[in-house]
């Protein structure tokens, strides 16, 4: 079997050869690249099974790499960017990263976060207590992990049915906001419910009819979210 791969992005040498080092010595193979162009190709060719992606590049920014990423491969990111604000990592975290760590960074910190993303890469291990669950006009097959909303198909990130497969087989049922960082990003991360909100707020835009007045997907403030039996 062979080892983890990460796909390292960054324009700068002395981090590319940092990371390249303190990652070989964690036991990850590492490959890398000096921007979003030939991130993508590495992307393409070496099929990585973790991207870790900077920000403020030239030519093409980190932002409009992940984009253009999620365009033809589910493959876990990253961010590791100088821009620190909390409008940058919500912008990350909306196009789709799965994680965003501000530089400068701890190493250490930064092989537990690929760790934690490792071990939600295979979803379908947990076992499921049914196969198939229609909700109104909602049509989850776990089998299969799509979802149909009606007659139409509606991608997820693995993130989102990582959520949707947790609220889905505890529907009716308070799932509180550390239960449920646990569970899909790992117990290291119990505590940013941010990093929840942000989630829940891209999966009812893609399953609500309102996303503003979600019937499928309740919050209980200070608490948590419960999925409904019976949305109107």
């Amino acid at each position: 079997m062979r080892q983890f791969r990460i796909l390292v992005v960054d324009d700068e040498k002395r981090i590319l050869n940092f990371l390249n080092s303190k990652l070989k010595a964690s036991g990850y193979e590492v490959l890398t690249a000096n921007d979003g162009a030939e991130a993508l190709e590495q992307a393409q060719a070496q099929d990585p099974d973790l991207i870790l992606l900077d920000i403020l590049m030239p030519k093409m920014d980190g932002f409009e790499t992940l984009k253009r990423l999620h365009s033809f491969s589910s493959t876990p990111v990253i961010i590791l960017s100088a821009k620190g604000a909390d409008i940058d990592k919500i912008r990350g975290l909306g196009l789709g990263a799965d994680d965003y760590l501000p530089k400068p960074f701890n190493p250490d910190e930064l092989v537990a976060r690929i760790e934690a993303v490792k071990r939600r890469i295979k979803p379908g291990e947990r076992h499921k207590t049914t196969e198939l669950l229609s909700l109104g006009n909602l049509t989850i097959d776990f089998k299969a992990r799509r979802v149909k909303l009606g007659k139409e198909e509606k991608y997820l990130t693995r993130i989102e049915w990582l959520l949707l497969s947790e609220l889905a087989q505890n529907m009716g049922r308070l799932m509180p906001y550390e239960e449920l960082l646990s569970l899909v990003w790992g117990p290291e991360y119990r505590d940013d419910v941010q990093l929840l909100r942000t989630w829940i707020s891209r999966l009812r835009s893609k399953l609500e009819k309102n996303p503003d007045n979600p019937q499928l997907i309740s919050t209980v403030p200070k608490a948590g979210y419960i999925m409904n039996r019976n949305p109107s």
